[in-house]
């Protein structure tokens, strides 16, 4: 059954997932786009938690997870989100659906190997700026794409206590950018459009720790490094006047974008398959992220970091009498310097995190929904601020493959 869901889950997601716009935040203007949560549901509903040797639940941050997982498990999962971006004088509402990942993990004796789609940054973004004075420039910006990931992953069991893994990632994805000017009261206008590939390879690795306190209580650990990488920009640039055929075509721009190393490290205590409380922190460098038609002299980056605290609870995970004692109840909190500074402003992001887990009946396989609420921006400095509120949808089927007959 697993089977026939992963076929129909990649042809769907081939279908939209390049497609989609991921994002309305005004600030996915900079750089490669909007970072996006590079986990699963299940973790994102902790504010990025994830520190516990889970078998049946797929870790795509830490590649060291793999090694633990019992069964084969499929995950895939989307967002819906509402987004209110407001100035000092001004507001207005987005919406989107977006795909968020899609993701296998195999358990092979003490190995354990994992690969997927993850969706690394997201650009989308409307910008008006109209001066009505005569002679006034009037503008407007549009952009959308991104960068995806394409990661295979390999964990390896050392001790029971005591996992590492690494994974090897190919980034890819194209950027477009659309830009209008035009003189109040001068018909004529013109256009420019950006439009840039990117693709590059990065290497991933981790380890996980667990080990006892006392009968029931757990102590676990995670660390996990991501090493410095660059991605290969080839762009082209067309400007028009008034739509004109003869069009002005510049010459193919090749330059060199890095994506920063990151380190990110978690720890959390609690009772297995009952409760968990725990933390993770991450540092980014800066890299250099800026291409050669979205720098700006009142832009500067610096270091990413964020903190984050959640956990789960488990009112009774064997039980056979009630249906609601048997689901996961999640909670988070988190902040996160985006390292972006506009206007000598650092743009944060902090946000709660709620969600459920709902296992199927008969089976490992669970349903889990989210709720990410918070705030990004400031209206300081002339700057926005963008009030969100995500809903978040996964499956996560649990399947035995590679049973070996027991019969002839």
């Amino acid at each position: 059954m697993i089977k026939k869901i992963i076929i129909s889950a990649c042809l769907l997601i081939s279908f939209v997932s390049f497609a989609q716009q991921g994002t309305s935040s005004p600030y996915s203007f900079y750089g490669i786009g909007e970072s996006r949560f590079k986990g699963t549901l299940e973790n994102r509903s902790m504010g990025g938690v994830s520190v516990e040797q889970d078998s049946i639940h797929l870790n795509i941050e830490n590649p060291a997870s793999y090694a633990s997982l019992g069964q084969t498990t499929f995950t895939v999962g989307g967002t819906f989100a509402t987004n209110n971006i407001k100035s000092d004088t001004e507001s207005s509402k987005a919406q989107r659906s977006t795909f968020d990942y899609l993701a296998l993990g195999i358990p092979m004796g003490k190995f354990g190997a994992g690969f997927g789609l993850v969706p690394l940054s997201s650009v989308g973004y409307k910008i008006t700026d109209l001066d009505p004075a005569q002679g006034g420039i009037n503008s407007r910006l549009e952009g959308k794409g991104g960068v995806n990931k394409v990661f295979l992953g390999l964990g390896y069991k050392i001790t029971p206590k005591w996992n590492i893994g690494a994974d090897v990632q190919y980034n890819f994805g194209k950027i477009s950018t659309t830009t209008i000017e035009a003189v109040t009261d001068v018909l004529s206008a013109s256009r420019e459009i950006n439009a840039s590939e990117l693709s590059g390879v990065n290497f991933n690795i981790g380890t996980m720790y667990q080990t006892k306190i006392d009968k029931k209580l757990n102590l676990y650990t995670s660390l996990n490094y991501t090493f410095a990488s660059t991605l290969r920009s080839n762009s082209t640039r067309v400007i028009e006047v008034d739509g004109d055929p003869d069009a002005i075509t510049g010459d193919p721009v090749e330059n060199t974008l890095k994506l920063p190393n990151r380190i990110s490290f978690g720890a959390g205590v609690g009772e297995a398959r009952k409760w968990l409380v725990g933390t993770t922190v991450a540092f980014q460098g800066t890299g250099k992220l800026e291409n050669y038609y979205n720098t700006s002299s009142n832009v500067r980056y610096e270091n990413y970091s964020k903190y984050a605290v959640g956990g789960y609870y488990i009112p009774n995970y064997s039980s056979f009498s009630s249906y609601l004692s048997r689901i996961t109840y999640r909670a988070g909190l988190k902040f996160e310097k985006t390292g972006l500074v506009v206007n000598n402003e650092s743009i944060n992001d902090v946000g709660m995190t709620l969600g459920a887990g709902f296992p199927i009946t008969g089976t490992f396989s669970n349903v889990n929904f989210g709720i990410e609420f918070g705030k990004k921006g400031t209206t300081s400095a002339g700057l926005v601020q963008e009030n969100y509120l995500n809903f978040s949808l996964s499956f996560s089927f649990n399947d035995k493959w590679f049973v070996k007959s027991k019969f002839n």
